[in-house]
């Protein structure tokens, strides 16, 4: 197995390469030359399988000669086994044709665990073969910082740079990432909106005075092995719901595009995936491109949902050219167009292709807070904001066949958005006994302009050279 970039110029990478490269040296994003799919008597051998048997059997064709089957059953047993609860993404019944994939299980409450804790098993792994030492350059609009910092929080060869926008994400977040006080770990709050600290890492990756210092390296989930392993949830919830033998429609909160974008990679590979809804909030830019063709990002508007507070969403670039007929060339044109004026039309084909899957739903505050309301009045359950918003929009989906269950993917433990639970439901939820000391913790981070020079400063003083 190789992968190609989505912008056509830069080398083809194996497994190991593109996991410590995160994103190409063209600036695009990371696929397989080709997907790799299963038989329908493939899929149905899987029920059953306990999580990490099935994690493996599910990213073995993406791994090719990079790790052994065994080696890789290893590290998702290591990964999956500090999940709190044994069925590691368990899956909860709402009604009669809603469920709830719950993917906060995981070490910092929310479903980025899911795939970062084998990311940074990988990382150890593949870094032990060699003498190569990487920096990890991140983005978070909440929940990706604190679960890549608890995935490589004091491991050998491997330093990470966390930005966050400062003001724009929950205390809990905040301080799940500020409070890891390990040597190797560093917090950045930036004047800006996640948007503006996506883009400097972007920029970096394209900056050679950095890149040739550094062996710069992603968490974010440009980074192929990060969407690899959310592939496996979409496989796991569907196969208790009887797939290969019927179809499963799956509702996601979205912001960067990844997760949903995992569970396109799931239809390919021959799941039976009715539709795709892409839930967002009022910073709706994949809803409006998914709805008319129109990607143009406007200013971000914050939420109580903050990981959906996005205006360019990075993994749409993958989705754009697989559909669009997977023309690099074409597609670099057409994203340095969009990088230059923020706005671009899709193509016949790009809409025509992701219309074969994807539907989309938009909610606001209003529509958020009921959503939140109806889960806990009439089922007992406790969703956070994301979570509340992919339900909005599962409940509002028209035109499913009515055999057909509709999955939301509950992404964040309700905890980590305490006032705006409380304010919707009147219920205040604890965060539990694993973290309840987090606002007994030191913090530790500094705090910097939105300004790229400033912060790759500040990296370029901290980092470990290559070779270091």
């Amino acid at each position: 197995m190789d992968y190609v970039s989505t912008r056509g110029s830069a080398p083809a990478l194996d497994f190991q390469g593109v996991t410590l490269a995160g994103l190409a040296s063209d600036g695009g994003l990371y696929v397989p030359r080709e997907w790799p799919r299963f038989t329908e008597a493939e899929i149905a051998a899987m029920a059953g399988l306990p999580y990490a048997e099935l994690a493996a059997r599910v990213m073995q064709p993406f791994v090719g000669d990079s790790l052994s089957p065994d080696c890789l059953l290893d590290l998702a047993r290591q990964a999956y086994g500090r999940f709190a609860h044994v069925a590691v993404t368990p899956l909860v019944q709402l009604d009669e044709r809603q469920w709830v994939l719950e993917l906060f299980h995981g070490p910092t409450l929310a479903f980025k665990d899911v795939a970062l804790q084998l990311l940074g098993l990988l990382f150890e792994e593949f870094l032990a073969r060699g003498d190569e030492h990487i920096t990890i350059v991140g983005a978070t609009s909440g929940d990706t910082g604190s679960a890549a910092i608890d995935a490589v929080a004091g491991r050998a060869k491997v330093d990470i740079f966390m930005l966050h926008p400062q003001g724009r994400v929950s205390d809990v977040q905040r301080r799940q990432m500020t409070t890891v006080l390990a040597p190797n770990v560093h917090n950045i709050a930036i004047d800006g909106s996640f948007d503006d600290a996506q883009a400097m890492v972007k920029r970096m990756f394209a900056d050679t005075a950095m890149t040739g210092r550094f062996a710069i390296s992603a968490v974010n989930s440009i980074n192929w092995a990060r969407l690899m392993a959310q592939v496996v949830y979409y496989f796991a919830s569907a196969l208790q719901l009887g797939a290969p033998h019927r179809k499963v429609a799956f509702s996601v909160p979205t912001g960067n595009f990844g997760d949903v974008f995992a569970g396109y990679v799931a239809a390919k590979m021959g799941l039976p995936i009715e539709r795709l809804i892409v839930a967002t909030n009022v910073n709706d830019i994949l809803h409006r491109a998914l709805l008319t063709g129109d990607y143009s990002a406007g200013t971000v508007t914050p939420t109580a949902a903050p990981s959906m507070d996005i205006q360019v969403s990075s993994n749409f670039e993958r989705l754009l050219f697989d559909v669009g007929g997977r023309d690099g060339a074409a597609l670099a044109e057409q994203m340095r167009g969009f990088e230059a004026k923020k706005a671009m039309q899709l193509t016949n084909a790009q809409r025509e292709g992701a219309a074969a899957l994807f539907t989309s739903a938009r909610a606001d505050a209003g529509d958020m807070q009921q959503a939140m309301r109806w889960a806990y009045e009439e089922t007992g359950q406790v969703l956070d904001p994301h979570t509340a918003i992919g339900l909005h929009a599962a409940r509002a989906a028209e035109g499913l066949p009515a055999d057909v269950p509709v999955v939301t993917l509950a992404t964040a433990h309700p905890a980590k958005f305490v006032d705006a639970v409380e304010r919707a439901t009147g219920f205040r939820p604890p965060l539990p006994a694993r973290v309840g000391d987090l606002f007994e913790r030191e913090e530790r981070f500094d705090e910097l302009p939105g300004d790229y020079d400033a912060v790759a400063a500040y990296i370029a003083e901290r980092a470990t050279p290559r070779g270091g």
